[in-house]
Protein backbone atom coordinates (compact mmCIF):
# COMPACT_ATOMS: atom_id res chain seq x y z
CA UNK A 1 0.00 0.00 0.00
CA UNK A 2 2.81 2.61 0.86
CA UNK A 3 4.46 1.78 -2.39
CA UNK A 4 1.52 2.76 -4.49
CA UNK A 5 0.36 5.28 -2.49
CA UNK A 6 0.32 8.00 -4.82
CA UNK A 7 -2.15 6.26 -6.83
CA UNK A 8 -4.24 6.20 -4.04
CA UNK A 9 -3.79 9.61 -3.23
CA UNK A 10 -4.41 10.86 -7.25
CA UNK A 11 -7.12 9.46 -9.15
CA UNK A 12 -5.55 11.43 -12.27
CA UNK A 13 -2.19 8.77 -11.59
CA UNK A 14 -4.75 5.87 -12.58
CA UNK A 15 -6.46 7.64 -15.61
CA UNK A 16 -4.82 11.02 -16.32
CA UNK A 17 -8.35 11.84 -18.45
CA UNK A 18 -10.41 11.18 -15.12
CA UNK A 19 -12.93 14.55 -14.69
CA UNK A 20 -15.41 12.66 -12.59
CA UNK A 21 -16.07 9.74 -10.76
CA UNK A 22 -18.88 7.86 -10.33
CA UNK A 23 -19.28 5.46 -6.94
CA UNK A 24 -21.66 2.67 -7.05
CA UNK A 25 -23.06 0.62 -3.87
CA UNK A 26 -24.29 -2.74 -4.59
CA UNK A 27 -27.09 -4.13 -1.42
CA UNK A 28 -25.66 -7.68 -0.74
CA UNK A 29 -28.03 -7.66 2.49
CA UNK A 30 -30.08 -11.31 2.77
CA UNK A 31 -30.81 -10.66 6.17
CA UNK A 32 -28.50 -13.24 7.42
CA UNK A 33 -26.16 -12.45 11.01
CA UNK A 34 -22.80 -14.44 11.31
CA UNK A 35 -22.90 -13.40 15.20
CA UNK A 36 -25.08 -16.02 15.65
CA UNK A 37 -22.60 -18.94 14.96
CA UNK A 38 -20.23 -17.51 17.27
CA UNK A 39 -21.13 -19.94 19.94
CA UNK A 40 -21.79 -23.00 17.73
CA UNK A 41 -17.91 -23.48 17.71
CA UNK A 42 -18.21 -26.81 15.44
CA UNK A 43 -19.41 -24.57 12.56
CA UNK A 44 -17.44 -22.45 10.77
CA UNK A 45 -17.89 -19.04 9.76
CA UNK A 46 -18.13 -17.42 6.50
CA UNK A 47 -17.87 -13.58 6.07
CA UNK A 48 -21.69 -13.29 4.61
CA UNK A 49 -20.34 -11.64 1.29
CA UNK A 50 -18.69 -15.03 0.35
CA UNK A 51 -21.03 -17.55 1.04
CA UNK A 52 -21.89 -17.55 -2.94
CA UNK A 53 -20.35 -16.14 -6.33
CA UNK A 54 -17.23 -13.63 -6.33
CA UNK A 55 -18.85 -10.31 -6.51
CA UNK A 56 -16.34 -9.02 -8.44
CA UNK A 57 -17.81 -11.33 -11.88
CA UNK A 58 -21.33 -10.23 -10.61
CA UNK A 59 -20.52 -6.53 -10.51
CA UNK A 60 -17.63 -6.35 -13.33
CA UNK A 61 -20.67 -7.85 -15.97
CA UNK A 62 -23.52 -5.08 -14.51
CA UNK A 63 -20.31 -1.89 -14.53
CA UNK A 64 -19.34 -2.54 -17.99
CA UNK A 65 -23.04 -2.52 -19.18
CA UNK A 66 -23.94 0.51 -17.03
CA UNK A 67 -20.95 2.33 -18.43
CA UNK A 68 -21.12 1.59 -21.80
CA UNK A 69 -24.44 3.73 -21.17
CA UNK A 70 -23.50 6.31 -19.35
CA UNK A 71 -21.02 6.84 -22.36
CA UNK A 72 -23.19 6.99 -24.99
CA UNK A 73 -25.27 9.50 -22.50
CA UNK A 74 -22.25 11.67 -22.28
CA UNK A 75 -20.44 10.90 -25.14
CA UNK A 76 -17.41 10.30 -23.05
CA UNK A 77 -14.60 7.64 -22.54
CA UNK A 78 -14.87 5.44 -19.42
CA UNK A 79 -12.45 3.09 -17.16
CA UNK A 80 -14.31 1.06 -14.59
CA UNK A 81 -12.79 -0.70 -11.48
CA UNK A 82 -13.81 -2.90 -8.60
CA UNK A 83 -10.93 -3.92 -6.28
CA UNK A 84 -8.89 -4.17 -9.63
CA UNK A 85 -7.36 -0.88 -9.23
CA UNK A 86 -6.31 1.65 -5.54
CA UNK A 87 -9.05 3.13 -6.16
CA UNK A 88 -10.59 5.21 -2.49
CA UNK A 89 -14.24 4.02 -3.28
CA UNK A 90 -14.93 5.05 0.33
CA UNK A 91 -14.13 8.56 1.00
CA UNK A 92 -15.02 8.93 -3.10
CA UNK A 93 -18.31 7.44 -2.00
CA UNK A 94 -18.64 9.53 1.05
CA UNK A 95 -18.00 12.68 -1.39
CA UNK A 96 -20.54 11.27 -3.85
CA UNK A 97 -23.62 10.79 -1.26
CA UNK A 98 -23.69 7.20 -0.97
CA UNK A 99 -22.97 6.97 2.96
CA UNK A 100 -20.02 7.72 5.08
CA UNK A 101 -17.14 6.32 6.87
CA UNK A 102 -18.10 4.77 10.15
CA UNK A 103 -15.98 4.23 12.70
CA UNK A 104 -14.89 0.56 11.58
CA UNK A 105 -13.89 2.60 8.62
CA UNK A 106 -16.24 0.73 6.10
CA UNK A 107 -19.22 2.76 4.41
CA UNK A 108 -22.61 3.15 6.26
CA UNK A 109 -25.65 3.42 4.25
CA UNK A 110 -28.62 5.48 6.13
CA UNK A 111 -30.39 2.72 3.63
CA UNK A 112 -28.71 0.02 3.58
CA UNK A 113 -26.36 0.23 6.55
CA UNK A 114 -22.99 -2.16 6.09
CA UNK A 115 -24.03 -4.33 3.58
CA UNK A 116 -22.29 -2.71 0.17
CA UNK A 117 -20.59 -3.48 -2.57
CA UNK A 118 -18.09 -0.75 -3.91
CA UNK A 119 -17.25 0.16 -7.30
CA UNK A 120 -16.06 3.25 -9.60
CA UNK A 121 -16.84 3.98 -13.01
CA UNK A 122 -13.83 7.06 -14.23
CA UNK A 123 -15.25 9.28 -16.99
CA UNK A 124 -13.17 11.96 -18.84
CA UNK A 125 -16.33 14.82 -18.56
CA UNK A 126 -17.34 16.93 -16.44
CA UNK A 127 -20.84 15.47 -14.43
CA UNK A 128 -22.68 17.96 -11.62
CA UNK A 129 -21.49 16.41 -8.50
CA UNK A 130 -24.09 15.40 -5.38
CA UNK A 131 -24.21 16.15 -2.27
CA UNK A 132 -21.77 15.00 0.18
CA UNK A 133 -23.01 12.74 3.12
CA UNK A 134 -21.79 13.70 6.74
CA UNK A 135 -20.80 11.19 9.84
CA UNK A 136 -24.10 9.81 11.62
CA UNK A 137 -22.05 7.66 13.94
CA UNK A 138 -22.62 10.02 16.89
CA UNK A 139 -21.49 8.37 20.18
CA UNK A 140 -21.90 4.77 19.30
CA UNK A 141 -18.50 2.49 19.46
CA UNK A 142 -20.70 -0.47 18.92
CA UNK A 143 -18.20 -1.80 16.15
CA UNK A 144 -15.01 -0.60 18.05
CA UNK A 145 -16.19 -2.11 21.26
CA UNK A 146 -17.03 -5.61 19.68
CA UNK A 147 -13.72 -6.34 17.65
CA UNK A 148 -12.20 -9.62 18.32
CA UNK A 149 -8.75 -8.47 18.23
CA UNK A 150 -9.09 -4.87 19.04
CA UNK A 151 -8.20 -4.05 15.69
CA UNK A 152 -10.24 -0.71 15.38
CA UNK A 153 -7.66 1.21 17.51
CA UNK A 154 -9.56 4.42 17.54
CA UNK A 155 -12.51 5.94 15.65
CA UNK A 156 -12.26 5.65 12.15
CA UNK A 157 -8.60 4.09 12.53
CA UNK A 158 -7.82 0.05 11.66
CA UNK A 159 -4.75 -1.90 12.39
CA UNK A 160 -5.16 -4.22 9.50
CA UNK A 161 -2.31 -6.48 10.97
CA UNK A 162 -4.98 -7.27 13.49
CA UNK A 163 -8.39 -7.73 11.41
CA UNK A 164 -9.52 -11.18 10.94
CA UNK A 165 -10.79 -10.35 7.76
CA UNK A 166 -7.16 -9.73 6.76
CA UNK A 167 -5.65 -12.52 8.92
CA UNK A 168 -7.93 -15.14 7.15
CA UNK A 169 -8.06 -13.53 3.37
CA UNK A 170 -4.88 -11.77 2.43
CA UNK A 171 -2.57 -12.71 4.99
CA UNK A 172 0.14 -15.10 3.88
CA UNK A 173 1.95 -17.75 5.63
CA UNK A 174 1.42 -18.82 9.61
CA UNK A 175 -1.20 -16.32 11.49
CA UNK A 176 0.55 -14.71 14.84
CA UNK A 177 -0.05 -17.27 17.86
CA UNK A 178 -1.50 -14.86 20.39
CA UNK A 179 -4.21 -14.01 17.57
CA UNK A 180 -5.28 -17.52 17.34
CA UNK A 181 -7.82 -17.65 19.77
CA UNK A 182 -9.14 -14.60 19.17
CA UNK A 183 -9.99 -15.77 15.46
CA UNK A 184 -12.41 -18.47 17.54
CA UNK A 185 -14.28 -20.42 14.78
CA UNK A 186 -14.07 -17.39 11.76
CA UNK A 187 -12.48 -19.14 8.47
CA UNK A 188 -12.92 -16.65 6.11
CA UNK A 189 -13.31 -13.05 6.92
CA UNK A 190 -15.36 -11.14 9.69
CA UNK A 191 -18.34 -9.58 9.96
CA UNK A 192 -18.53 -8.43 13.61
CA UNK A 193 -18.09 -4.90 13.18
CA UNK A 194 -20.20 -4.48 10.35
CA UNK A 195 -23.13 -6.54 12.21
CA UNK A 196 -23.34 -4.57 14.94
CA UNK A 197 -23.80 -1.12 13.42
CA UNK A 198 -27.29 0.07 14.50
CA UNK A 199 -27.70 1.60 10.53
CA UNK A 200 -28.45 -1.97 9.36
CA UNK A 201 -31.96 -1.98 10.95
CA UNK A 202 -32.97 -0.26 7.72
CA UNK A 203 -30.91 -2.71 5.51
CA UNK A 204 -33.00 -3.62 2.63
CA UNK A 205 -32.83 -7.39 0.80
CA UNK A 206 -30.86 -7.92 -1.97
CA UNK A 207 -32.19 -8.35 -5.04
CA UNK A 208 -29.07 -10.19 -6.55
CA UNK A 209 -30.28 -13.87 -6.21
CA UNK A 210 -26.49 -14.63 -6.49
CA UNK A 211 -25.47 -12.72 -3.41
CA UNK A 212 -27.91 -15.15 -1.70
CA UNK A 213 -25.90 -17.78 0.38
CA UNK A 214 -25.75 -21.48 -0.23
CA UNK A 215 -26.57 -23.61 1.78
CA UNK A 216 -23.64 -25.68 2.60
CA UNK A 217 -21.88 -22.08 3.57
CA UNK A 218 -24.22 -21.21 5.68
CA UNK A 219 -23.56 -23.38 8.63
CA UNK A 220 -20.65 -25.82 7.41
CA UNK A 221 -19.22 -28.31 9.77
CA UNK A 222 -15.39 -27.66 10.19
CA UNK A 223 -14.83 -31.41 9.64
CA UNK A 224 -15.93 -31.11 6.03
CA UNK A 225 -13.24 -29.26 5.31
CA UNK A 226 -10.40 -31.09 6.78
CA UNK A 227 -9.94 -34.09 4.00
CA UNK A 228 -9.78 -31.22 0.97
CA UNK A 229 -7.66 -31.71 -1.72
CA UNK A 230 -6.28 -29.15 -3.93
CA UNK A 231 -8.67 -30.52 -6.15
CA UNK A 232 -11.77 -30.87 -3.99
CA UNK A 233 -11.10 -26.99 -2.61
CA UNK A 234 -11.24 -25.69 -6.12
CA UNK A 235 -14.15 -27.64 -7.51
CA UNK A 236 -15.70 -26.83 -4.43
CA UNK A 237 -14.78 -23.30 -4.53
CA UNK A 238 -14.75 -22.73 -8.39
CA UNK A 239 -17.34 -19.68 -8.29
CA UNK A 240 -16.64 -18.38 -5.17
CA UNK A 241 -13.69 -15.04 -4.09
CA UNK A 242 -12.66 -17.93 -1.52
CA UNK A 243 -10.91 -19.87 -4.27
CA UNK A 244 -8.52 -17.08 -4.17
CA UNK A 245 -6.71 -17.53 -1.49
CA UNK A 246 -6.36 -21.56 -2.03
CA UNK A 247 -6.62 -24.63 -0.42
CA UNK A 248 -3.34 -24.18 2.03
CA UNK A 249 -4.59 -20.36 3.69
CA UNK A 250 -7.99 -21.85 4.25
CA UNK A 251 -7.26 -24.63 5.74
CA UNK A 252 -5.03 -23.05 7.74
CA UNK A 253 -7.99 -21.29 9.07
CA UNK A 254 -10.32 -24.26 9.56
CA UNK A 255 -7.39 -25.73 11.62
CA UNK A 256 -7.13 -22.73 13.68
CA UNK A 257 -11.21 -23.17 14.58
CA UNK A 258 -10.58 -26.78 15.19
CA UNK A 259 -8.59 -25.76 17.60
CA UNK A 260 -10.55 -23.21 19.19
CA UNK A 261 -13.13 -25.80 19.48
CA UNK A 262 -11.84 -28.07 21.61
CA UNK A 263 -13.28 -31.19 19.95
CA UNK A 264 -11.43 -34.21 20.50
CA UNK A 265 -13.22 -35.82 17.83
CA UNK A 266 -10.82 -33.97 15.09
CA UNK A 267 -7.89 -35.68 16.28
CA UNK A 268 -7.56 -38.21 13.44
CA UNK A 269 -7.83 -35.96 10.74
CA UNK A 270 -5.79 -33.43 12.00
CA UNK A 271 -3.23 -36.15 12.29
CA UNK A 272 -3.40 -36.91 8.52
CA UNK A 273 -2.43 -33.38 7.80
CA UNK A 274 0.64 -33.45 10.29
CA UNK A 275 2.18 -34.91 7.06
CA UNK A 276 0.70 -32.23 4.34
CA UNK A 277 2.62 -31.37 1.43
CA UNK A 278 1.92 -27.98 2.83
CA UNK A 279 4.27 -26.15 5.87
CA UNK A 280 1.82 -23.97 6.61
CA UNK A 281 -0.87 -26.53 7.05
CA UNK A 282 1.40 -28.80 9.11
CA UNK A 283 2.36 -26.22 11.21
CA UNK A 284 -1.31 -25.37 12.15
CA UNK A 285 -2.20 -28.82 12.33
CA UNK A 286 0.64 -28.86 15.17
CA UNK A 287 -1.04 -26.09 17.04
CA UNK A 288 -4.57 -27.31 16.38
CA UNK A 289 -3.89 -30.72 17.87
CA UNK A 290 -2.13 -29.00 20.86
CA UNK A 291 -5.84 -27.21 21.16
CA UNK A 292 -7.51 -30.85 21.68
CA UNK A 293 -5.15 -32.95 23.97
CA UNK A 294 -3.19 -32.57 27.22
CA UNK A 295 0.83 -32.56 26.86
CA UNK A 296 1.59 -36.10 27.97
CA UNK A 297 -0.32 -37.02 24.64
CA UNK A 298 1.72 -34.16 22.58
CA UNK A 299 4.75 -35.96 23.13
CA UNK A 300 3.41 -39.41 21.59
CA UNK A 301 3.09 -37.39 18.67
CA UNK A 302 6.18 -35.17 18.73
CA UNK A 303 8.16 -38.52 18.94
CA UNK A 304 6.35 -39.96 15.48
CA UNK A 305 6.53 -36.52 13.84
CA UNK A 306 9.00 -34.07 14.71
CA UNK A 307 12.12 -36.01 13.61
CA UNK A 308 10.53 -36.26 10.07
CA UNK A 309 9.89 -32.29 10.03
CA UNK A 310 12.77 -30.16 8.36
CA UNK A 311 10.49 -26.68 8.21
CA UNK A 312 11.33 -24.01 10.89
CA UNK A 313 8.15 -22.95 11.62
CA UNK A 314 6.98 -26.51 11.96
CA UNK A 315 9.62 -27.51 14.38
CA UNK A 316 9.02 -23.78 16.55
CA UNK A 317 5.11 -25.22 16.91
CA UNK A 318 6.43 -28.36 17.91
CA UNK A 319 8.62 -26.91 20.38
CA UNK A 320 6.51 -24.04 21.66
Amino acid sequence: MYERSHLRSNPKSLWDKAKSIIVLGVNYHFNCNSLELLSNKEKGIVSVYSRNNDYHKIIKKNLKHLSVQISDLYDCDYKYFIDTAPVMEKPIGMLGGIGWQGKHTNLVSKDFGSWLFLSSIFVNKKINNTHPEIDHCWSCTNCIDICPTSAIVEPYKLDATKCISYLTIEHKGIIDKNLRKLIGNRIYGCDDCLAVCPWNKFAKKSKEISFYPRDDLIKPDLGDFLSLTDEDFRKKFSKSSIKRIGRDRFLRNVLIAVGNSKEKKYKKDIEALLEDESSTVRAMAVWSLKQLIDSNHIENYKKKYFALEKNKNVQEEWLN
